[in-house]
């Protein structure tokens, strides 16, 4: 018996003695992981106390680090860096990184936000490996790439946010294949193509948020999602119908796409909404009032639309109701008694409609009534008989053909009358659309179908490219007064116009000469329509105006956005200008023309290449904001052989190079980038040369030969390692064999660099500029 007694003992002794052991190589093969993770992510600040003596199961959590561990093992890790942090060094692998939590078997949420991760999100192997993940959120670093189809290995995945990054493509099927998957954020990427049908089914998700990336084509089916609760599609390009959903939303985001279907009536039936944005679309039809009084909601804003229908004074509105705005719609009658709160904490708006009110802007009430018809919609008589609407569609198309019949007759009779006249002194015909017949052949009718679908809709806030008449650029610009006169370049003459709307545009006037065929004006047209890009004077239409003899083009009007706050060079080395940007804004601004570079270059078919830019062709809007003005598109190439930009200010001759037209161009950046950093005029080539040689001498030296080469407004206020950086942009982009200069990607790379770099740095200036910001 005392021999059992003294084996179980033994025994006893030898597991614990095993389970310690075991504990402690647990306990050290998790400190290497995490100080391995340390390393990797450039021995943050926010790391400095780990260390080989680190308890990390009992480690003291924060608002920036927290360890958590069950049972002994890590199954939790957060870190959230500081807002604005710096990209990694560029020897670190985002691949590296995954293959090391790996190494944490039972790891089931990790938060990794603003620690600069980088890297080809793609393109990890890793990934599929961590198999016990069941939350992750890796926003506000620069991963790029698309989502891997490894994602569908983690069977267990509930969560993922990977909002403010830089991933692009289409998302992948594999989604799908994560059952559990409860929560989709994807903010701020650069997705683009449509959903997969899939998501249909994925039957546990609540919350879908993808605003701010460049998704298109219809919603998919929802209405089978019964625990979505939270929608958020803003800033895309999806539409037109308004899509399937479920009725338990909490939260629906519809603002800037291109829905411009009617709202179906299940919408005044999700009793659990308490934020609806629709605004900045083309929705049409009857607005169903009862939305007001919708017993959850709480925001409702439906502004920037083609809503009708008519208000009542006694219509009901739910009290908690605290932000509500109809305004730019075709809505008429009275404005709501429950919306006229003097209330500080409640914001109502109802401007530029045409509601029985004195306030805020409201506009005629025939000018509803008649851009509802315009739009086909009849306000207050929503319902009618299907004969009478066979029978009105009859009566108009007849009266229309009648009426152009007679109009034909006439403009023969009067250009026989007149032929000899017209011989000698043209008379134009302006028209508002391509598809009107007075003065344009059919096959000018038939070309309008090479103009995009894509054209027609708006991008990022602007309006949808559309066809203007004459009379509203007269009206614009008080029939092209002296006043409105902005400039006259090789290309015709840029006047300043006011719309209706009272949004300002540039309007440039081309002549054009009769023997141009019409055919090429549609192509021409097409590819202006696509130039439509935050870093771009943006295209807003066009206008034709043709002689009667023959329906040729006689002038051409292109209609661009107005940017107000003058060029870079105004702001950055313009003798005697007290206005300066500081280091930050200079290097948002440089990152800016990259971005239109690259959008000229890479995002348009074919690409725009050799646009001769120069400091002057960059303008900046109220929000600093860098524009290119300066286009090198193809005008009447079969006739002339020249190209012409919004600017007007020079003609180039095509070249089908492509490979020294990007470098054209990189080397046209590197020069502003030299005026960007020095402060001064660039005047010539030779004077180009001589910079640069200097500025690559101030590189290879030493931070106070730097600093005498940056403008005197901000040497103080540059961190050496960013002032660097953008020097060693500058020089490589300068560099006199094409080949040798880098490609637009990789100066946009360095430059974001910069970008960070400065960023991270709290010396110098007291708060952090950004594209968007006031200048110092």
């Amino acid at each position: 018996m005392e021999k059992i007694v003294r084996h179980s003992v033994l025994v006893t002794v030898i597991t614990i003695f095993l389970l310690i052991c075991h504990s402690e190589q647990l306990q050290s093969s998790q400190t290497h992981t995490l100080l391995r993770v340390k390393r990797l992510l450039n021995y943050p600040t926010i790391l400095s106390d780990w260390n080989n003596k680190t308890d990390f199961c009992n480690y003291e959590p924060n608002p920036y680090v927290t360890v958590v561990c069950y049972e002994g093992t890590i199954t939790q890790l957060h870190m959230i860096g500081e807002k604005g942090a710096p990209l990694l060094p560029r020897n670190f692998s985002i691949d590296s990184f995954f293959s090391t939590l790996a190494r944490l078997p039972n790891l089931k949420v990790v938060t990794f936000v603003s620690l600069g991760l980088w890297g080809p999100l793609s393109g990890t192997t890793s990934l599929a490996s961590l198999t016990s993940l069941e939350i992750v959120n890796m926003s506000s670093n620069f991963l790029y790439g698309g989502i891997p189809r490894q994602v569908s290995s983690l069977t267990s995945l509930r969560t993922l946010i990977l909002d403010n990054n830089m991933l692009a493509g289409k998302l992948p099927d594999s989604l799908t294949s994560l059952p559990l998957l409860t929560v989709l954020s994807l903010k701020n990427n650069s997705f683009n193509g449509s959903l997969p049908s899939s998501f249909a089914y994925l039957e546990n998700l609540r919350i879908l948020a993808l605003s701010h990336n460049h998704f298109y084509g219809e919603v998919p089916d929802f209405s089978r999602l019964t625990n979505l609760q939270v929608l958020d599609l803003e800033d895309n390009a999806f539409g037109p119908k308004f899509p399937k959903l479920g009725n338990k939303l909490v939260t629906l985001v519809l603002s800037k796409n291109r829905f411009r279907s009617g709202l179906p009536a299940e919408v005044s039936s999700y009793y659990q909404l308490g934020r609806l944005d629709l605004s900045l679309n083309s929705f049409v039809g009857p607005f169903p009032s009862a939305l007001l009084a919708l017993p959850s909601i709480t925001y409702l804003n439906v502004a920037g639309n083609k809503f009708t229908g008519m208000l009542f004074g006694n219509q009901s509105c739910n009290l908690d109701l605290k932000f509500v705005d109809l305004s730019s719609n075709l809505l008429t009658g009275n404005v709501p008694e429950c919306l006229n709160s003097n209330s500080k904490d409640k914001v109502v708006r109802y401007t530029k409609n045409c509601l029985s009110t004195s306030k805020q802007n409201q506009r005629p009430l025939q000018s509803c009534r008649t851009e509802a018809l315009a739009v086909g919609i009849l306000p207050e008589k929503r319902k009618q008989n299907q004969t009478s609407k066979t029978v009105l569609a009859i009566g108009i198309v007849g009266g229309t053909l009648v009426g152009l019949a007679i109009v034909c007759i006439i403009f023969l009779i009067y250009r026989r009358v007149n032929s000899k006249v017209l011989s000698k002194s043209p008379t134009r015909s302006i028209t508002e659309n391509a598809s009107t017949a007075t003065g344009y052949t059919s096959k000018l009718i038939s070309d309008a179908r090479y103009i995009s679908h894509t054209m027609k809709s708006g991008t990022f806030g602007l309006p949808g490219y559309r066809t203007f008449s004459l009379e509203e650029l007269e009206e614009a610009t008080n029939n092209f007064d002296t006043s409105a006169f902005m400039g006259k370049g090789s290309n015709g003459q840029m006047y300043r116009g006011l719309l209706k709307d009272g949004s300002y545009v540039a309007i440039r006037c081309l002549k054009m000469k009769r023997r141009h065929g019409t055919q090429n004006f549609m192509h021409h047209i097409e590819l202006i329509s696509k130039l439509r890009h935050r870093n771009l004077v943006s295209a807003l239409g066009h206008c034709f105006e043709c002689y009667l003899e023959d329906s040729s083009v006689s002038r051409i009007f292109l209609i661009f956005e107005y940017v107000p706050n003058g060029t870079l060079r105004s702001w950055i080395s313009e003798p005697h200008s007290k206005r300066s940007l500081s280091w930050s804004q200079r290097i948002s601004v440089a990152i800016g023309i990259a971005k239109g570079i690259q959008f000229l270059h890479t995002w348009i078919a074919p690409g725009v290449y050799r646009n001769n830019l120069k400091i002057t062709d960059i303008l900046l809007d109220y929000n600093f904001v860098a524009k290119i003005s300066s286009y090198n598109i193809p005008l009447l190439v079969n006739n002339t052989g020249k190209k012409v930009n919004s600017s007007g200010s020079k003609e180039i001759i095509i070249n089908t190079r492509m490979k020294d037209d990007e470098q054209s161009d990189v080397y046209d950046f590197g020069v502003i980038l030299v005026e960007i950093i020095k402060g001064r005029p660039v005047k010539s080539e030779k004077q180009v040369d001589a910079l640069r040689d200097q500025i690559q001498l101030a590189i290879a030296t030493d931070r106070a030969a730097r600093r005498s080469m940056v403008d005197p407004a901000v040497n103080r206020t540059c961190l050496d390692q960013s002032l660097k950086t953008m020097m060693e942009v500058c020089v490589r982009c300068l560099l006199q064999n094409p080949e040798e200069r880098p490609s637009i990607e990789d100066v946009l790379w360095n430059l974001q660099y910069a970008a960070q770099v400065q960023d991270a740095w709290r010396g110098g200036e007291s708060q952090t500029s950004s594209e968007g910001t006031s200048p110092i």
